[in-house]
């Protein structure tokens, strides 16, 4: 009682047709189910949907078509309703953003502070290195036995 050999010849050509339509069938629903719109996925959240794509192939990628994936039917009917309205998750229109504080380096106020400071202390610290440098010159000159000539003062800032 064996199985006719034409019968196996048949078969052995059919499957490879069945495991490439398998494996489309899995691409093209993976792709669509990770391409989807999260708020848009139904009956499960898109992991779940993943992993049963990629599971029970083909049943997975049978059932997100039928019963995972968004309804375009309905969605391209009300497009003029969705439209104008905002999907879960997606902020505020530009009109209804809630005021923020600037960022310090945003501020011009505290630009003008730090500025104002930092020029602040540049001045200080050259007027500290040129009174240094007049003290070491008084030095020099007096350790080669030179009179100590009084530089001219600093002008006033």
């Amino acid at each position: 009682m064996g199985v006719p050999a034409y019968y196996l010849v048949r078969m052995g050509r059919l499957f490879p047709l069945l495991a490439l339509a398998d494996l489309a069938l899995m691409v093209v629903a993976l792709i669509d189910c990770l391409s989807t719109e999260e708020h848009e996925i139904r009956a499960l959240p898109r992991i779940v949907w993943v992993f049963i794509i990629l599971l029970f192939s083909p049943v997975g990628g049978i059932a997100w078509f039928v019963a995972g994936r968004p309804d375009r039917s309905a969605a391209t009917a009300t497009a003029g309703a969705t439209d104008r309205a905002w999907p879960p998750a997606h902020g505020f229109p530009e009109e209804q953003r809630p005021a923020r504080d600037l960022a310090p380096d945003d501020d011009p106020a505290f630009l003008d502070r730090l500025a104002a400071r930092n020029r602040q202390a540049d001045t200080e610290m050259l007027r500290a290195w040129e009174a240094d440098l007049r003290r070491r010159e008084r030095e020099l000159r007096r350790d080669r036995g030179r009179p100590a000539e009084e530089p001219p003062a600093d002008p006033a800032p």
